[in-house]
This record gives structure tokens, C-alpha cells and sequence, in this order.
């Protein structure tokens, strides 16, 4: 199994605090224009990147991503070119864990095969599959295990205890908490919640646990961040490049930075 992403939870827990992961729609402005914006994730302190595969459908997703998918699709990207978006940039960042997010069409429209090979052959470190759920696991997930890609799952407020065992089983990497019953970027659950949500799933596996939906304030992140191994952000990074266009890069980089450095202090909270 290719262990970047492993490595890179296990360095974060060393350094006390927890993992920024951060989400933008490949293509978004353009498929020219994503490598600014992949850069600018990595120099504002994402610890891992996941790359949005744009769809016509994005069912999970709320007005930003939404957005996001329709103007990366007006500008004609196509699966390969989220494919050569993340080729060139695993030569740039040999280190950084990334990861395709979205949903089954667009995955498995030339064959669950040919996309799991072109995956690992671009350096994708694992994908997340909105739509395909467990219990369809073989249209996807042998493939990708086969090539030494993670399959993250998602687990909801709604995965109860006896439905848990079967999202788990062939989950690797990490488990994607979403915090809400909802789509992306419109509300954020309360602390608490995430409190009990992150403490029963690590009683169930050993896999780090990823909390997003809502995140949009270095205050959330940092206070997520104390309860789980991993914060998830993505629609207000979205907002940016809707926002800011071809210029989004310098905009999205200190945005980061300011996650990256409130998450960074609650190991300094730990320390003292």
C-alpha cells in the first residue's frame, strides 16, 4: 500500500496537532490554472490535497462546489486532464499525499481498471467515492487495492453502530467524518457532536479520522483539530477561486496559512 498518506498522518500526530487536508475542484478555473492553486494549498501548510473530479451532478455538494464543477466543465476539463494535473504534481511534490475525490461516473465511465491504472500512474495516493457505497465495493475498490491506492471512506451522523463495521471494512487511509446531514459549505455541526462522533469511531478503528463539511475559520479548524486527527476544508477555499479567478493562488496560500497556524498551535497548547 503506498504509504505517503500514512506517513504524513503519523508525522502530524508526532508534531501534536492535526492534519489540514484541503479540497479544490480540479480544472477550476481552468485545468491551465490548478497547478497555481495546488501549490499554493502545499506553501500555505496543506498537509494533504484532495483534487475534485468536476461532475454534472455533484449531488453531496453545496452552491460553491457546485459552481466549482460547472466552471471547471465549462472550460472542458476532462478526466485525463485531472490525471496530468496530478502527474505534474507529484514531480513538484514528491511528498505530499493527493487524492481524487468525487463521484463513480467520471471514475469508472472508461472502466474501473483503466482508471485505477492511470491513478497510481499520475502518483494518486488514494481516492474518495462519494457514490459508490460499501456495499458495492467491488465496482471500484479491488482495482485501486490492487495498486496500492487507498480507499477512504465516509462515515455521517447517521452511520450507526451496526452499519459502521461494514463502511470500515476495505477503508484505508483514513475515515472521512462528514459532520453534517447535508451537503458541503452550508452549516457546520456543533463541537460537541464531533466530540462523540470522533470518540465512537476511534473506538471501532484504528484508521485516522478526518472531520470536514462547514470548516471555514482557523477558530474551527483549531478547535476540530484538538478532537480529531484530521480537518477537512474545502468550500471556502472554492470560494476564493470563484471569487478571484486566475488570481486566486496568492489569495488561497494565505488562507491556508492562517488553518495551518491555528491548527499548529494547539500542539504549542499541548506543549506548554
Amino acid at each position: 500500500m503506498n504509504d505517503r498518506l500514512s506517513a504524513r498522518f503519523a508525522q502530524c500526530k508526532t508534531q501534536g496537532r492535526a492534519a489540514l487536508v484541503c479540497f479544490v475542484t480540479g480544472g477550476d478555473p481552468s485545468p491551465g490554472d490548478t497547478a497555481a492553486i495546488l501549490d499554493a494549498l502545499v506553501e500555505g501548510g496543506a498537509d494533504i490535497i484532495e483534487l475534485g473530479m468536476p461532475f454534472t451532478d455533484p449531488m453531496a455538494d453545496g452552491p460553491a462546489i457546485q459552481a466549482a464543477n460547472l466552471r471547471s466543465l465549462a472550460a472542458g476539463t476532462k478526466t485525463i486532464d485531472l490525471l496530468q494535473i496530478a502527474a505534474a504534481f507529484r514531480v513538484r511534490h514528491p511528498d505530499t499525499p493527493l487524492i481524487l475525490m468525487g463521484y463513480s461516473n467520471p471514475m469508472i465511465h472508461r472502466g474501473a481498471d483503466w482508471f485505477a491504472t492511470e491513478a497510481k500512474a499520475a502518483g494518486v495516493d488514494g481516492v474518495i467515492c462519494v457514490d459508490i457505497p460499501p456495499e458495492e465495493d467491488a465496482e471500484l475498490g479491488p482495482l485501486l487495492r490492487q495498486r496500492g491506492l487507498h480507499l477512504i471512506r465516509l462515515a455521517t451522523p447517521t452511520t450507526d453502530t451496526a452499519r459502521l463495521p461494514t463502511v470500515l471494512d476495505g477503508a484505508s487511509g483514513f475515515l472521512y467524518y462528514v459532520s453534517v446531514a447535508g451537503i458541503t459549505g452550508k452549516q457546520q455541526a456543533v463541537l460537541t457532536s464531533i466530540e462523540d462522533a470522533v470518540a465512537r469511531l476511534k473506538s471501532q478503528t484504528a484508521l485516522p479520522i478526518a472531520v470536514g463539511f462547514g470548516v471555514r475559520t482557523p477558530d474551527q479548524a483549531a478547535a476540530i483539530g484538538r478532537v480529531a486527527d484530521g480537518v477537512v476544508v474545502g468550500s471556502a477555499i472554492v470560494d476564493l477561486i470563484g471569487k478571484y479567478g486566475v488570481s486566486a493562488a496568492p489569495h488561497i496560500k494565505d488562507y491556508v496559512a492562517s488553518l495551518s497556524a491555528a491548527i499548529s498551535s494547539t500542539a504549542e497548547e499541548s506543549a506548554a
